[in-house]
């Protein structure tokens, strides 16, 4: 893993820009940003996806595999992500030939430029929070540039180039970097400890948000349910700072949630009430569109116009999405990877299940988060599943550490017969299909590459069942 060092210069102008990781939603996003612009630009990533499909059909030169050679001798800017090792052919060359070598965020600064931005942070529910903003600014008329950490449904991308001067960002606390971006509007989803490792304390870790959300030039959106955001909101400084959540002190508050089927809520502002059904189940949505009203109400959009808006969201990929319903068993997918986050999916995939059952297979990602937090997991899941397919760590940036697999997961289940740990890919999916039966909801959980995993889940689920 490369730590960004935000201190290098960002170049002031750039025409052939070659971008290390080009595959992955935010630095795909990116990518289409610079053609955009009439940049040349050119990628490499480990694996084949569709996000380098896309920038191949505009123009990009993409190439599977990282090799020096791919580094065209007109690039003058490399753009990487921090997953990536120093070891890298490419990031050695672009070093060897003095070029701009900046990670992701120092890009989307130089993007972003002096547009009014609204940053969104938060451990977990940014990516769905942003896409409410974009959909519903538009839903009001804007034309908003934005960059999201995923696709956005009923856009079909992650990012696009607006014409207006608003410019919102799913903004990274993992790295440090969203202290980076000179932020009008800031909306903090929550404050719940993670990325540790990097940051080295709890302490350090809110003292960056704290930095975040005084920094902003216009106004704070905070969560009031969040007991992280809660104490942060008393080293908030800030002059303007609207609060949201079903707390009864909340500025923009939630009552009267309804979690049977798509969520439905009363939001309330003032002495102004309105009534919002989304399209995406979970109690949790009902928040994150609290604090997307917020935003709106940040930037001058009356309470009742932008309840109406956000009612348009119609979700983004890898967060509760449909792949298929085969034999009777439907096969979602979650980008959970926080006991916090895995809970708020079952718990909305618990609201729309019916009489069936909900079985979860879950990925753990990192050995350090799953070192830190197995039990956590391990109990948010024996509660909210009932019946849990543990497959082994991803382990992304880090290397493996002794002793440290999915297996701690399991283990840490108080019935083991609620939970299995299957390291195999193929004999998961065929162990889950044979578990499951018609009305069970199989969710695949995790932010590393288990998505992958669901066409191997559909084909086990559409073979004939062995008779008994």
């Amino acid at each position: 893993m490369i730590r960004p060092d935000l201190t290098l210069p960002i170049p002031q102008a750039i025409e052939s820009a070659h971008f290390i990781g080009i595959g992955g939603s935010g630095m795909s996003g990116l990518a289409a940003m610079f053609l955009d612009r009439g940049i040349r630009v050119s990628g490499s990533d480990r694996a084949d996806s569709p996000g380098l499909r896309r920038l191949a059909e505009r123009g990009a030169t993409v190439y599977v595999g990282h090799d020096a050679a791919n580094l065209a001798a007109d690039v003058d800017t490399v753009i990487h992500t921090g997953a990536i090792w120093p070891e890298n052919p490419e990031f050695v060359l672009a070093k060897q030939r003095g070029l701009h070598v900046i990670h992701r965020s120092q890009a989307l600064h130089w993007l972003i430029g002096g547009r009014r931005l609204v940053s969104v942070a938060g451990a977990h529910g940014k990516t769905t929070s942003t896409g409410m903003i974009v959909t519903a600014l538009q839903r009001l008329g804007d034309d908003p540039t934005f960059v999201n950490g995923g696709v956005i449904a009923q856009l079909g991308v992650p990012s696009a180039t607006g014409s207006d001067d608003v410019f919102v960002i799913e903004a990274d606390e993992s790295d440090g970097t969203f202290v980076l971006y000179d932020t009008s509007i800031a909306l903090v989803t929550n404050v719940d400890p993670d990325h540790l490792d990097h940051w080295g304390s709890r302490d350090a870790f809110d003292a960056a948000f704290a930095e975040f959300a005084n920094a902003a030039r216009e106004a704070v959106v905070i969560s009031a349910d969040d007991p992280g955001a809660v104490a942060l909101r008393e080293r908030i400084t800030h002059e303007r700072v609207l609060t949201f959540g079903e707390a009864p002190t909340a500025d923009v508050r939630v009552t009267d949630i309804v979690t049977d089927g798509p969520v439905s809520f009363t939001v309330r502002h003032g002495v102004a009430a309105a009534s919002v059904q989304l399209s995406v189940p979970g109690a949790h949505n009902a928040v994150n569109a609290a604090g997307a009203v917020g935003v709106l109400i940040a930037l001058g959009h009356d309470v009742l116009d932008a309840a109406r808006a956000v009612e348009g969201f119609e979700g983004t990929a890898r967060r509760f999405e449909l792949h298929d319903v085969v034999r009777g068993v439907s096969v979602y997918d979650d980008y959970a990877h926080h006991p916090t986050e895995v809970a708020a999916a079952l718990a909305a995939a618990r609201t729309v299940v019916g009489e069936g059952r909900i079985i979860a297979v879950h990925q753990p990602h990192t050995y350090s988060r799953t070192q830190a937090m197995f039990q956590e997991f391990a109990d948010v899941l024996e509660s909210h599943a009932d019946h849990t397919v543990v497959l082994d760590v991803y382990g992304a940036r880090e290397d493996p550490v002794d002793g440290v697999t999915g297996a701690l997961v399991s283990e840490a289940f108080e019935n083991p017969e609620h939970v299995a740990f299957v390291a195999d890919w193929q004999e998961a999916a065929d162990y889950t299909a044979s578990v499951a039966r018609d009305g069970d909801f199989v969710v695949t959980l995790g932010c590393g590459n288990v998505n992958l995993i669901v066409p191997q889940l559909l084909d086990a689920l559409g073979r004939p069942v062995a008779a008994e």
